[in-house]
């Protein structure tokens, strides 16, 4: 059986990307289940995670939001039989879900990994309620259109970033509208000011970042996100930031604004639900919740056409630098 991995190097930018022949084991435990794979969307490896870790592997699997069909099941295994059609994400400790018969293979790959980050960004983080009022950073990525649907669906008052004028038209376009979109691509929209005239200079209740600008001299596709005080300065009393930047330092001035505000922040992780296995039945509602609104259309992801397995290799380069802004689908 033929598989995508990562062939690590010595430092991030020497990992490469390779189709490589594995064995699968014939036997299987008590509690586990075989699936052929029907499809498996893209995602960035964060390398420097799998560092942290200590995993002794030279070769990562690549590709682990995966949808199929059930081909086997170990002898203590319940909740599936044999062709069955499951959606899951690969990790250590977790088990698939069913997936609705309507829903199809390549959305219900492309969603889960955005769906589970939107799930716990807006629920387990912020503790989203009707009434609130969010900011979503750069909204028309796959995961902002995720989050902004999701909100949508709650009740929330949807505010979004725009990093380029084919965002901004995307954004306007959506259905249900976004409240208001910003276009931080143009040097005279201010981010702050916006959100303070739309919130009548209360400020927000969530904001959901896709990345913080650390310092004056960054890289260009860094230009366009927010600098932490930003941030700050546009959250209302009691307001909580949701961070995807892992290296996010907050200065005194910056904690006493946040005291002052009573507000709170989280770090966006969502591969933290494979740290504990009491978190088994939170996850496996999110995951059921997840393709429940697929299959009603409340969740509509953003993908790119489907690739075959031999173009992967130079499509998860392409995903791992940043250059796709669709979620990408191997179909098998």
């Amino acid at each position: 059986m033929k598989g995508l991995y990562c062939k690590l190097g010595e430092t991030a930018a020497e990992a490469k990307f390779v189709i490589q022949e594995t064995n699968v084991p014939s036997a299987l435990g008590s509690n586990q289940v075989k699936v052929q794979v029907k499809a498996c969307a893209l995602s960035p490896l964060d390398i420097k995670l799998h560092e942290d870790l200590k995993f002794q592997r030279d070769l990562v699997p690549v590709g682990r939001e995966i949808v199929g069909i059930v081909h086997q099941v170990g002898p203590k295994v319940t909740f599936f039989q044999p062709d069955d059609e499951v959606v899951g994400k690969l990790t250590c400790v977790r088990s698939p879900v069913q997936k609705p018969e309507k829903l199809s293979w390549v959305e219900a790959a492309g969603a889960i990994r955005d769906g589970l980050r939107a799930y716990t960004a807006l629920h387990t983080l912020a503790r989203i309620a009707s009434g609130h009022t969010l900011l979503v950073l750069d909204g028309a990525s796959p995961f902002g259109v995720l989050a902004i649907q999701l909100a949508h669906y709650h009740g929330v008052k949807v505010l979004a970033s725009a990093l380029s004028s084919e965002d901004q038209k995307f954004l306007e376009q959506l259905r249900p509208s976004v409240a208001r979109v910003i276009g931080v691509w143009d040097a005279k929209v201010d981010l702050v000011d916006s959100c303070l005239e739309e919130t009548g200079g209360l400020g927000v209740d969530i904001v959901i970042d896709s990345g913080v600008r650390l310092h004056e001299e960054e890289p260009e596709a860094r230009r366009l996100l927010p600098y932490k005080h930003d941030i700050i300065t546009l959250l209302g009393v009691g307001g909580h930031w949701v961070t995807t930047e892992q290296n996010l330092q907050l200065d005194p001035p910056d904690s006493r604004s946040l005291f002052l505000k009573a507000a709170s922040l989280s770090f966006l992780n969502e591969e933290v639900w494979g740290a504990s296995s009491a978190r088994q039945g939170r996850y496996l509602h999110i995951m059921k919740d997840i393709v429940e609104k697929l299959s009603t259309g409340t969740l509509r992801p953003q993908l790119e056409d489907p690739v075959p397995l031999f173009d992967a290799t130079v499509s998860m380069e392409m995903v791992q630098k940043k250059q796709v802004r669709k979620r990408l689908v191997i179909q098998l």
